[in-house]
């Protein structure tokens, strides 16, 4: 039997409308949070070897889709044009306050399937620093689904027959180290995070 997932509460992950948008869509939307772009410097952006797109990228083509989804959903707006010297202009896309409210409520979510944690989890911490987000709360609800996470994988593998399921036993076990290592890298940045707080209280005063 194959671990993919452990069942999160309804009340610790609400119905959202962020939740018909793929990440892909989202990284686009929350990029547009950040400053109105055009579709070409979003490609770029979300390309594999990309400031966003080395943790999820987006192919180009998947990209101006998008933007006509985002568009059509009311979550992004055109708000000009950039004139190009020898190509066609290109639009320029802003998000809207609809766009934004999906975004944060997005970045404030916790990623359920182990699976997707070593790079949805990253890119939602990515982009919640890039905005400026206090990333704390995501931190804090993360790692209260990591405890119950590593709590089953690790009574999981207990059961397993490495000799007679060694497959089962090699995935369980590098799901287990994955779980670990996000949740000393989780401890690491709530450390960080509360750290750069009590400065920054301190310069008040």
């Amino acid at each position: 039997m194959w671990f993919s997932a452990v069942a999160v509460p309804s009340s610790v992950v609400d119905v959202s409308p962020s939740e018909s948008l793929s990440p892909g869509e989202l990284s686009i939307l929350a990029l547009l949070v950040e400053a109105p772009r055009h579709g070409w410097g979003l490609a770029t952006t979300l390309a594999p070897s990309g400031e966003v797109g080395s943790i999820w990228s987006v192919a180009r083509p998947l990209v101006y889709t998008g933007l006509r989804r985002l568009d059509a959903d009311g979550f992004i707006k055109t708000v000009g044009l950039e004139r190009g010297d020898r190509g066609p202009h290109r639009v320029i896309y802003q998000a809207t306050p609809a766009g934004k409210k999906a975004v944060a409520r997005w970045l404030g979510e916790p990623v359920e399937h182990i699976r997707e944690i070593r790079s949805l989890f990253l890119l939602k911490v990515v982009l919640a620093q890039r905005l400026g987000l206090d990333i704390e709360p995501l931190l804090v609800s993360q790692r209260a689904l990591m405890t119950p996470l590593i709590q089953f994988l690790e009574a999981r593998l207990e059961d397993v027959d490495a000799d007679e399921e060694p497959t089962e036993a090699t995935v369980l076990f590098f799901r287990l180290e994955t779980a670990h290592t996000t949740l000393r890298f989780i401890d690491h940045m709530l450390a960080a995070t509360r750290a750069a707080k009590r400065r920054a209280a301190r310069k008040k005063t």
